[in-house]
């Protein structure tokens, strides 16, 4: 196991960990809804966004106390995103993560709440005086994540996947649907590090360069996965890009110009955090990390 390997795998266990306690098993008539967060919040993925947080405020000495609380604020978010793109009326996906997606497991109602609760804990996390002693930064950090997970992000970007399985999207349009629809958490992610590790503005916005080609290579990637892999290896189901007829980079630019594409967004990422020095070497091996993933 490669040195990054080895910590974005700690980080996963140190948000894994954290996010158990903020989500409670309960007893009686919230038990169901709080069983459905926990199904659809722990034991998945490679917590890539909480690990960019972690990473980017590590640069500023921030406590990882604070960077962890912000890590598992975007996590929630992420998640509440996975649980409602499952659901029938979206993707209608079966399976996540190599189990049954929350509405399987549960059931559409369910599955709808325990999203809705993982959207606004993840603002109750930030807004706690826990997560930074100045209630200016925890200001900043809840307008960030509000910005990269509302209408003019996360949710805009999946209104324009909707509206694009009718229509043919150029490049530029497909690099702006991907731009709201992943970009956005992915960019909170170095960016919220930088903010609660109180870094300048110009430091800031190197972090979010750096992000935004970071989020346009892990689509393109994804894109790629969707179409060579299969779902045991995904944990998801495969193909469904094709299927649907979705607007993709591989739509538009075939397997080797999309893999050219990602490969040099990577070279372009890294570019961004010459300025930090040896500091940012995580935060360059999650780039590497991400065009070199198998799911």
């Amino acid at each position: 196991m490669s040195d990054f390997q080895s910590t974005i795998k700690e980080t996963a266990g140190l948000i894994e960990t954290a996010l158990d306690e903020f989500l409670p098993s309960r007893e009686g008539p919230l038990g169901r809804v709080a069983d459905a967060m926990r199904w659809g919040a722990l034991d998945g993925g490679k917590r890539l966004r909480p690990f960019l947080v972690i990473a980017a405020a590590d640069m500023f000495d921030c406590p990882r106390a604070r960077s962890i609380r912000v890590g598992c604020a975007v996590e929630m978010i992420h998640c509440y995103s996975l649980i409602h793109d499952d659901l029938p009326a979206m993707d209608d996906s079966d399976l996540r993560r190599g189990r049954p997606s929350v509405h399987k497991k549960f059931d559409d109602a369910t599955a709808i709440l325990a999203g809705d609760a993982l959207l606004t804990q993840a603002f109750e996390v930030l807004a706690e005086e826990a997560t930074h002693p100045s209630g200016a930064v925890r200001c900043r950090l809840a307008l960030e994540l509000a910005r990269a997970a509302g209408k003019d992000g996360m949710v805009g970007g999946q209104m324009i996947d909707i509206y694009a399985e009718q229509k043919d999207f150029d490049l530029a349009g497909i690099e702006e649907l991907q731009r709201l629809k992943t970009g956005a958490l992915i960019r909170f992610g170095a960016v919220g590090g930088g903010v609660v590790g109180e870094g300048t503005d110009d430091e800031i916005a190197a972090l979010t360069a750096y992000a935004e080609d970071l989020g346009l290579a892990f689509q393109i990637v994804d894109d790629i996965l969707d179409a060579t892999q299969d779902a045991e290896t995904l944990g998801k189901p495969a193909g469904q890009d094709a299927e649907m007829d979705k607007a993709t980079f591989i739509k538009l630019l075939g397997m080797d110009g999309a893999k050219s594409k990602a490969a040099d967004l990577v070279d372009s990422c890294k570019a961004h955090l010459d300025r930090f020095g040896v500091r940012a070497a995580p935060l360059k091996g999650a780039a590497d990390f991400v065009f070199q993933r198998k799911s």
